[in-house]
């Protein structure tokens, strides 16, 4: 499938940077920002636990990638990939994280009013710690990179190649 450049893609970062893993898809949106050129036609968002808030960018986008970690039972850093048809086949538990499941009846009440993504993909790390705390675990924190390199691949496939900065820049430097 070859995307128009008018279409809109959406990269969603969530999870809770205070409960240590759990944080894992915005700390991947973060280095997403710090280190890559995003062009026009590619959003970004650290939705963190917003739940219903994030309903307008879901809906503003064509094809959304969301970025989480997951309390399967499978073993800590495992990476996986899920798209909205193996959530609603049954095909894995829909009860996967507390974000989860307000993004599941988001994309349900977004589907409802017509401005559903027409494609929606998960990739997701299970965590090793969801205690109280900041920073990602170190097992954890090395999956970042990985995953990031998982949605540039899925980007590339969708028409979108990011270019690395010259220099890593943070959100609120006002470099540029």
């Amino acid at each position: 499938m070859v995307i128009m450049k008018s279409n809109k893609i959406g990269v969603l970062g969530i999870g809770n940077l205070l409960m240590h893993d759990d944080g894992f898809g915005v700390q991947c949106v973060e280095q997403l920002i710090i280190k890559y050129i995003l062009p026009e036609n590619l959003n970004v968002l650290d939705g963190g636990t917003a739940g219903i808030m994030l309903a307008p960018f879901i809906e503003e986008t064509n094809i959304l990638y969301i970025l989480d970690s997951v309390d399967l039972q499978d073993k800590p850093g495992t990476i996986h990939r899920f798209t909205d048809h193996d959530v609603k086949s049954g095909d894995i538990q829909t009860r996967m994280s507390p974000h989860q499941v307000g993004l599941l009846e988001i994309l349900e009440l977004s589907k409802l009013r017509g401005k559903a993504p027409e494609r929606v993909e998960m990739i997701t790390v299970v965590p090793e710690d969801l205690s109280l705390g900041i920073g990602l675990s170190p097992r954890i924190e090395a999956k970042v990179d990985e995953v990031l390199d998982i949605l540039l691949d899925c980007l590339e496939g969708v028409g979108i190649v990011l270019q690395k900065k010259e220099r890593e820049t943070y959100p609120c430097s006002t470099e540029h």
